[in-house]
């Protein structure tokens, strides 16, 4: 285990969620809350004077909502991944985090020890997704054909058909690879295939 402890800033219109989070995290040794911040406003000004490892981010809060609070500190070029986590499971809300850049997807009435795993995961470049939140992607898919994926996603897809790295389309889309994963994530699950070469296949049957 590094030595460094993984940095996390709380982002969470409720007070004693954010108390409960700092007080689960403050009982490890290998994480440190550095910052939090009641609003998606105010979680970008936070994550500017922090800089940390991962932003565990809310949803739903009032005024910036956790989604658009994410597409923020992407576009503003800052290192620190976005884990959310929050009490809703639907395609839409999953699907709309994933594409504003978050890199994982947990929920609220996940066990305390799945959250602690789940941002030691981001911290090793992983992309950690709920277990209802993939049944929510997977259920969003009926015939292939008609498989809703993002504008985002099916760039990505396509890349992988031509046979592209995961650097190599972060460099192609000018986006971070990790965002990259979390579109394959998704878009894996969306489409019901587990690997690159499924994938492809998938991508060149429908035309990507």
């Amino acid at each position: 285990m590094s030595s460094t402890p993984i940095r996390v800033v709380l982002v969470d219109d409720h007070a004693v969620i954010r108390a409960g989070m700092a007080q689960l995290l403050a009982g490890t040794d290998d994480i440190e809350v550095v910052g939090q911040a009641e609003n998606g406003e105010r979680a970008l000004e936070v994550v500017r004077e922090t800089d940390p490892d991962v932003v565990l981010m809310d949803l739903q809060m009032p005024g910036v909502d956790g989604v658009t609070a994410t597409r923020n500190i992407k576009a503003a070029g800052l290192r620190s991944d976005v884990l959310v986590l929050t009490s809703y499971s639907d395609s839409e809300r999953i699907v709309g985090a994933l594409d504003a850049g978050a890199v994982g997807y947990l929920l609220k009435d996940a066990d305390p020890d799945d959250v602690l795993a789940g941002i030691r995961s981001v911290s090793r470049g992983e992309s950690p997704i709920h277990p209802r939140a993939a049944r929510a992607l997977l259920g969003v898919r009926s015939a292939p054909p008609q498989v809703q994926l993002t504008s985002r996603e099916t760039e990505v897809l396509g890349l992988v058909r031509e046979g592209l790295a995961n650097k190599q389309i972060a460099r192609r889309l000018d986006i971070s690879e990790r965002t990259v994963k979390a579109h394959l994530t998704s878009a894996f699950a969306r489409i019901g295939v587990v690997d690159r070469t499924q994938a492809a296949l998938w991508a060149e049957r429908n035309g990507l």
